[in-house]
């Protein structure tokens, strides 16, 4: 036979032969189809629908105003209540087998009813078992007759500025979407609307509404980030994602306690000046200066002293109190956290173990912050109207000189709201207390009478 015979006959082979339809694919299937593949069934779909209310009377034309609504409704008998739903889509991730879900708080924020879809489409009706608006976390729970499929957990503090990352979600409602991209930084600060979110994972992946709560993951199938779609509607190319290190700390008390406690530490601060830097040799202008630790507290326990300047916490640089109290928001109790301080002329760095705000101290702590002394034992249980006694906590006390006091509060004045939360019990005081030394503003409804009214008090943590 010819050596071009050979040939044709070789090519023919080749050409006709019927090679596996995997040799093909597997040609194809590179580490990004592989990491969906394998975690795609742990995404989920989340659909929300939440009840949105307006109260409607006709004492007054202002009860169709939103913020008089806001302000004034809970003092007067509404006639009537116009009601409808609202319905808005989000993604999770399922971390463990027996169906607990991790998503954003803004995904599940004042839902109704919470609707789990797999990707099987089988749907399940899911419980909020804690949520915390500072990290813009929530866990959710779904109750399934056998183990479901989870994900990989990685580790967010070994990312590299460059490395290719994974976001699976259902954004505008197309469910298991995939987009991929780069780290682009880390570490990012974002202030939105009051919130300030600290330590993002920044990334060039696409995430839009619906893709918030679903993963982000190495080339390697690790979850190394919850996406979040927070920031700057039609920005394009810029991506958030909340660091799954970070997301991990949360989670345990999310579960166990519904929230995540702040973590309290016990300092309490003034801006430093210009002639005390000078005095105590702190080269910069700006900063934070320990006035003081309280007794048994972890500062104390952990070796803050009085005169210390708080410089960092962890690799957050502390400028102002403001910057202290949102760093300090970004972690949970029973956290080991490094602060570096500036002490006789040198920078030194010490681990400070938070503990949660001991609620026994929570009726001291606040008559020390704002002058107040409040009345222990159930309140009348009726809802405040024209003709009943309102809810709230009695106030039996008011320093004279506090800033309650330089604000009109007086004894006999009944506190209803403290920041976000109704006070119908001590122990609802007691817990709103809790939630108010991080601040630098505490909001009060106060009830005098038949009258009600809001005030901002600045606290500056001192």
């Amino acid at each position: 036979m010819k050596k071009m015979d050979i040939i044709v006959l070789l090519f023919l082979f080749l050409f006709f032969y019927p090679f596996p339809a995997t040799h093909a694919s597997s040609l194809r299937e590179d580490a990004v189809v592989k990491a969906v593949r394998e975690t795609s069934p742990a995404v989920v779909n989340i659909s929300t629908e939440q009840i949105v209310e307006r109260t409607v009377s006709p004492l007054s034309p202002f009860f169709n105003d939103p913020y008089f609504d806001k302000f004034f409704k809970d003092f007067f008998e509404p006639r009537y209540e116009k009601k409808y739903t609202q319905k808005s889509l989000g993604s999770g991730v399922i971390f463990e087998k027996r169906g607990f879900i991790l998503t954003n708080w803004h995904v599940v924020e004042k839902a109704s009813q919470i609707k789990v879809i797999l990707i099987n489409e089988e749907i399940f009706n899911a419980k909020l078992i804690g949520s915390s608006p500072e990290l813009d976390l929530a866990v959710l729970k779904i109750e399934a007759q056998r183990d479901l499929p989870t994900i990989k957990i990685g580790d967010s503090d070994r990312l590299m500025i460059g490395e290719k990352v994974i976001a699976i979600g259902n954004p505008f409602g197309l469910s298991n979407t995939v987009t991929t991209g780069v780290i682009s930084a880390q570490k990012r600060s974002l202030r939105v609307g009051e919130n300030v979110y600290l330590d993002f994972i920044q990334t060039d992946a696409s995430i839009n509404p619906g893709n918030s709560g679903g993963p982000l993951l190495n080339i390697d199938g690790e979850l190394i980030g919850i996406n979040s779609a927070i920031y700057g509607e039609g920005a394009q190319g810029i991506g958030f994602a909340i660091p799954i290190n970070k997301a991990k700390r949360a989670v345990n008390e999310l579960i166990t306690y519904g929230e995540v406690n702040p973590a309290w530490v016990g300092i309490k601060l003034q801006t430093l000046s210009a002639e005390m830097a000078h005095y105590l040799g702190y080269p910069e202008e700006e900063g934070v200066l320990v006035k003081e630790t309280e007794p048994g507290s972890p500062a104390e326990k952990g070796g803050i002293e009085k005169t210390d300047i708080i410089i960092k916490i962890e690799n957050e640089q502390v400028k102002t109190k403001r910057d202290f109290f949102a760093i300090l928001r970004q972690y949970t109790s029973h956290e080991s956290i490094p602060f570096t301080l500036f002490r006789k002329g040198r920078a030194i760095t010490l681990p400070i173990k938070a503990e949660r705000f001991p609620l026994a101290r929570a009726e001291e702590y606040f008559f020390n912050l704002l002058g107040l002394q409040v009345q222990k034992g159930e309140p009348p249980p009726t809802k405040p109207k024209l003709n009943a006694q309102p809810k709230g906590i009695a106030i039996i006390k008011v320093r004279e000189g506090s800033r309650a006091y330089n604000f009109g509060i007086k004894p006999g004045d009944r506190i209803l709201q403290i920041n976000e939360t109704s006070i119908n019990s001590f122990p609802d005081f007691q817990k709103s207390v809790a939630g108010i030394f991080q601040q630098d503003t505490v909001l009060l409804l106060i009830q005098r009478g038949f009258h009600g009214y809001y005030l901002t008090i600045p606290l500056e943590n001192e």
